[in-house]
């Protein structure tokens, strides 16, 4: 039986062991239901009688049968109570213990500042691809939520230094600020800078011209939940056949068609070749749609001629198997 059912339990026949002696009190001593009630209580609590006791031999018995069953039901109720507290410290402590070390041995990770609707939702996506990332949030609920999940996490304000530094953010790869307002993630991009400024940050944008001053502050893209969503709605009415194409490729349960971003490392067999000499096509059947370059600049529809070089980002898009074995051999 769990815990929580045991303690219910105890505690409804620990009542009801009280309302009998009640009753027994009050029709076989004819006292007033708050005397009974108030001598039940004492019975099984052992505190003995000092002001008045039972005068008849049937209430004398009673007593006996009541401190028999009261007396048991009562210590096992607070051992009861005792053990789910020392539990549940004893749990929370051991929990924060290993969470700490988990982020202590973390390098190159993410840090997630506010786990809301979106932030769960990043969360959720970087967990599924098993990328290692601490979230930051002060509510309980949604650390309940995150620990339920299988989130790293700390409880902290996201806007102070010791809780980044505790999150890990001098090593990690970069932060993402989805906190309720833009005031919030403003004063996190600075701290974070401060803190390690070859930090990569993402950040949430409530309101249009605060796009401007999330990028002065520090920020390497900012984007607008709300912008999205409606450029997305548009699209359904506008151009539904490209949506659902949208969708198809992104959407992670897809077995159809997948389109993932490929880093091209040191060490890669493909550094070099064409990508018609790679025989990407033929070998995995999976097209190029795109490379991205370490400077930045994209090439959209590349040639088949055009080498491959580190650093390259390659946008593949293809089968979700087949783009998995292609990611053995894109990244060496």
């Amino acid at each position: 039986m769990p815990p929580a059912k045991k303690l219910r339990v105890a505690l409804i026949s620990l009542l009801s062991v009280i309302a009998v002696g009640t009753v027994g009190f009050h029709f076989l001593e004819g006292w007033a239901w708050v005397d009974s009630l108030y001598t039940s209580v004492i019975t099984i609590s052992t505190v003995g009688y000092g002001d008045f006791y039972p005068s008849h031999w049937e209430t004398r018995l009673f007593v006996i049968v009541l401190i028999i069953f009261g007396v048991g039901v009562l210590f096992y109720t607070l051992g009861l109570f005792a053990e789910a507290m020392i539990e549940g410290r004893i749990r929370v402590i051991m929990g924060r213990g290993r969470l700490e070390k988990k982020i202590e041995k973390m390098n190159n990770h993410y840090v997630v500042c506010g786990c809301g609707r979106i932030g769960f939702l990043i969360c959720k996506e970087l967990h599924a691809d098993k990328v290692d990332f601490v979230v930051i949030d002060d509510n309980p609920d949604v650390l309940q939520k995150c620990e339920e999940a299988g989130f790293v996490y700390i409880k902290g304000d996201a806007t102070q230094d010791k809780t980044l530094i505790a999150a890990g953010i001098k090593r990690a790869r970069g932060i993402i600020c989805v906190l309720p307002t833009d005031a919030e993630n403003l004063y996190v991009i600075l701290t974070a800078k401060e803190l390690n400024n070859k930090i990569y940050i993402l950040s949430r944008s409530e309101e249009e011209e605060s796009e401007h001053r999330l990028l002065r502050a520090g920020a390497d893209r900012v984007m607008s939940p709300y912008t999205l969503g409606g450029m997305r709605m548009a699209m359904a009415i506008l151009r539904p056949a490209m949506l659902d194409f949208i969708e198809i490729t992104t959407r992670r349960q897809s077995l159809e068609l997948r389109m993932e971003e490929l880093s091209v490392c040191d060490g890669s067999s493909m550094i070099g070749q064409s990508l018609e000499d790679s025989e990407i096509r033929q070998k995995f059947g999976l097209i190029i749609v795109a490379v991205k370059k370490e400077s930045g600049k994209m090439i959209f529809n590349p040639l088949a001629n055009y080498v491959i070089e580190k650093g390259d980002k390659l946008i593949a898009m293809g089968e979700d198997d087949n783009v998995m074995r292609f990611s053995d051999v894109c990244l060496g």
